[in-house]
């Protein structure tokens, strides 16, 4: 066996035995820890089987891995997590009915997110990528603690966005305007509010590039010098609520209805990731109508000339409109670096990066490079 399947199955067993441990503590405290508007989306029957499907795989592949002697360390972290895992009870947790509390974690957000996304997007990139990257590549680690952060926190993360927009939108209401939307089929409003929502991020990501004290909080973004599926996980806390709030204060005010909302949320989720993916499919004419990878790598690129272009999250539209479209024609020509042109400005590690912003410009040595 080539010893990178081998170090393969050793990681995959460590992130599968610690996602398992994580699942079990979700079923010990179901209402500290699990979103309640995210266990609408699943039922209790598919976790248990899920998480069976997670241990098994985390014994066999980390066990593999141990008699080949490769990565044993990381091997029997995943073996030792999962067995952890099944002596904390495993599938056989049993729990009453969840009780209501006034806050809660999204642990099981973070986890089903990691564990899906992982399963679609590292085999995609390893074949499709348009560069050989590992995973594991530098900056791995870091970008996982903001994948983790923004899922965890996204009931703390609702109520402050809700908090900010709501009593905006409730003074800005339009009854008339509100009536016309809903009376559109949902299709139709969903189109429409993602045109919106996407004009909306595109101002307010131009003006994260163009203010100087907005840049602070958005160049954590850009300092990633790997681009891939994970990569869009690296955003300061201050930029998700500020984001969010933008985007969601048009759809509030217009009144847009709630499967709507809910449709756009699931584009937002998928788009942010693919856009930010290491894949180097070509897609044609597509590439004027949605934004995906290349389009986004540019924006991403550490080349003068991009700096100020191509700000549209969905619909490079929002861009043609704005005047900041540009994109090669060549649909073999990607960008050969990416990250900020001033790689000093930038530390590394998530706690660094969200007090940069607050500390007046600063030099870095431990830099991202």
């Amino acid at each position: 066996m080539p010893r990178k399947y081998r170090s393969f199955f050793a990681y995959t067993s460590a992130l599968l035995g610690l996602l398992s441990l994580l699942a079990v503590a979700c079923f010990h405290f179901p209402e500290l820890l699990t979103s309640r508007e995210f266990r609408a989306v699943y039922n209790e029957q598919f976790a248990r089987h899920l998480l069976l499907v997670g241990l098994a795989a985390a014994f066999i592949l980390g066990t593999m891995a141990i008699l080949r002697d490769r990565n044993k360390r990381i091997a029997t972290l995943g073996v030792g997590s999962a067995t952890l895992a099944v002596l904390l009870g495993g599938t056989n947790v049993q729990f009453d009915a969840i009780g209501q509390t006034p806050y809660s974690l999204g642990l099981d957000w973070f986890v089903l997110s990691l564990f899906f996304s992982a399963l679609v997007f590292v085999p995609l990139e390893r074949y499709l990528g348009k560069r050989a990257l590992s995973p594991l590549r530098p900056g791995w680690r870091t970008d996982v603690a903001y994948f983790f952060m923004s899922h965890v926190l996204v009931q703390f993360i609702l109520i402050l966005v809700t908090a900010s927009t709501s009593t905006v939108a409730a003074l800005a209401a339009f009854p008339a305007l509100k009536n016309l939307i809903q009376s559109l089929p949902v299709w139709a409003q969903f189109l429409i509010a993602v045109f919106v929502a996407d004009m909306a991020q595109a101002l307010l990501h131009r003006a994260y590039h163009n203010i100087p004290w907005l840049w602070r909080f958005h160049a954590v973004h850009h300092s990633s010098r790997h681009m891939d599926w994970l990569a869009g996980s690296r955003i300061h806390f201050v930029e998700i609520v500020l984001t969010r709030s933008a985007v969601l204060l048009p759809l509030l005010i217009l009144g847009f209805s709630t499967p709507a909302v809910n449709a756009y949320v699931i584009l937002v989720g998928l788009q942010a990731v693919l856009a930010h993916a290491n894949l180097g499919i070509r897609f044609g004419w597509l590439e004027y109508l949605l934004v995906l990878p290349r389009y986004h790598h540019w924006h991403h690129a550490r080349q003068q000339d991009y700096v100020d272009v191509n700000y549209a999250i969905h619909l490079p539209l929002v861009d043609m409109l704005m005047g900041t479209f540009k994109l090669p024609r060549d649909q073999a020509q990607w960008p050969e670096e990416y990250g900020v042109m001033k790689l000093e400005t930038v530390p590394k590690g998530i706690v660094s990066q969200h007090l940069m912003p607050f500390q007046g410009g600063r030099r870095y040595q431990d830099h991202v490079d």
